[in-house]
């Protein structure tokens, strides 16, 4: 028995250790996917659609893929839905898991984020349910907002749950305080951080790791705030609200995850506010300013790092935008690119992969610093609203959602 109990606490170390976690914009949060010897070029009317399914609920969130199954989550009635879809289109289960937000811009953000036969997802109203993979059925609830007095900003709740370690983590914002983690297993509070200020921001954590050491990067909606995931200990936080004017709300419209590499790290929240490179310095322990642009404010679509040029949209109205390459050493603007409109930005495979937002125009683009390299394109036609679900690449597939529909394209 006792060579049974080492060999069971073993192979769930193991397990643990070599767990996948799946998750919006990718496996780091930062836009690139694995997928490898993925097509060059595309057909002339777009890669072949292998995949279409309707009644998945409204939403603006995004797809995510893992082994076998498809999760996603949408809004029906006054409900969030999450839906298991298996690759023939199939969907296995659909289960409610809190109230939509249904002020403005109702429809479902939140992506969920998946890990083994768990899934984490945040209703509009700031319900965290952890669901079982394969029933739909739900493991345990907390309703973050209510319990931690979150303060909403206009639009609700659009953060995907960060898992670090045994925790997950949650931003609820507000003066109670700002940052949560919860036991991923049982849902039992395991620290709360003090309130830095700032309401509740649109932008989800990351894991940023410096000098060996781990921190969590998450935003309220005026602060960046580095903190150790085993403790809640804030190290430093950044005042991001203080690098612009900004009179219509009393914080900012925060949507994009922080970009890092090495000691630098990149905010942006477009709306003609100015972006801001970061540099940590060498104990970690705070940040000062590198420079800021005026020109590459990229809205809600994400960035991409390559070869030390960032890429992706700025914004210029609610309703346009263009592309943009920017030197991430020195904030210099490579090149500025009129197509179609601003939208969101993925990589995989050495190509980036263009999602714009208005009329639903999908590019494959080189990483070219010194023009915009357009190789293929096309359009998707179905379903309604904004394009503004980021798009998920896996299998050697391009998944893309649009409202009620989410459609899958053979990239490979």
């Amino acid at each position: 028995m006792k060579h049974l109990s080492i060999i069971l606490t073993f192979s769930l170390v193991v397990s643990s250790c070599f767990s996948q976690i799946y998750q919006f914009r990718g496996p780091n949060r930062d836009g690139f996917f694995s997928d490898t010897s993925l097509l060059g070029e595309w057909p002339e009317n777009g890669p072949e659609q292998i995949l279409e399914v309707e009644g998945i609920g409204k939403g603006y969130s995004s797809p995510i893929v893992s082994e076998n199954t498809i999760f996603i989550t949408g809004m029906k009635n006054s409900q969030d839905y999450l839906s298991a879809i298996d690759f023939e289109g199939n969907i296995k289960w659909q289960v409610p898991y809190g109230n939509s937000w249904e002020k403005s811009f109702p429809d479902t953000r939140s992506s969920p984020t998946v890990e083994n036969d768990r899934i984490y997802v945040l209703s509009g109203v700031g319900e965290l349910s952890c669901i079982n993979a394969e029933t739909g059925k739900i493991n345990w609830t907390v309703n973050i907002d209510k319990d931690y007095e979150a303060d909403w900003h206009s639009w609700g709740v659009s953060e995907s749950i960060l898992i670090v370690d045994d925790k997950v983590i949650c931003t609820p914002g507000g003066k109670k305080t700002s940052v949560v983690a919860f036991d991923k297993m049982s849902g039992e509070l395991v620290w709360e951080t003090e309130s830095v200020g700032g309401q509740r921001s649109y932008a989800s954590p990351i894991i940023y790791e410096f000098m060996g050491i781990k921190y969590v990067l998450a935003v309220t909606a005026q602060n960046l705030i580095a903190l150790l995931p085993a403790t809640g200990e804030v190290k430093w936080t950044f005042n991001y609200f203080n690098e612009g004017f900004w009179d219509s709300q009393p914080g900012l419209i925060w949507t994009n995850n922080p970009i890092c590499d090495k000691n630098r790290i990149w905010l942006s929240t477009g709306y003609n506010f100015p972006s801001v490179m970061l540099k940590v310095d060498s104990s970690g322990s705070g940040v000062s300013k590198v420079f800021k642009d005026q020109t590459f404010d990229n809205h809600h679509h994400g960035g991409i790092l390559i070869d030390g040029y960032l890429y992706g949209s700025n914004w210029l109205s609610n309703g346009k935008g263009k592309w943009v390459c920017m030197n991430w050493e020195t904030g210099e603007i490579n090149w500025v690119q009129d197509w179609e409109n601003k939208g969101s930005i993925i990589s995989a495979d050495g190509k980036l992969y263009l999602y714009e937002e208005k009329r639903g125009n999908v590019g494959l683009l080189n990483p070219n610093p010194y023009k915009f390299d357009l190789i293929s394109s096309f359009k998707v036609e179905k379903g309604t609203g904004p394009h503004w679900a980021h798009p998920f690449i896996a299998h050697g597939n391009l998944y893309l959602r649009h409202g009620e529909v989410l459609m899958a394209y053979r990239i490979k």
